[in-house]
């Protein structure tokens, strides 16, 4: 299965990674590859504990990401 993974950066240097398909399922880490490791390992728990539930919802599909420029 693939599913998208929304990664980013937060204020301590820390790799955030997330899947939008999948509420709750995220990580963080260092680096960007130990990241990667890790959310793989969070999507396979995921899995075998909410099949049912992701069964029941179906899945979205992450179109894109946009950045918008506002004044603030």
């Amino acid at each position: 299965m693939k599913f998208s993974v929304v990664v980013e950066k937060d204020e301590d240097g820390y790799y955030v990674a997330s899947v939008p398909e999948l509420p709750g399922c995220h990580t963080q880490a260092r680096t960007l590859d130990t990241v990667m490791e890790r959310i793989k390992e969070a999507i396979q728990g995921y899995l075998e504990t909410e099949t049912e539930k992701l069964k029941e919802c179906g899945r979205t599909e992450l179109v894109g990401v946009q950045f918008v420029e506002v004044q603030a």
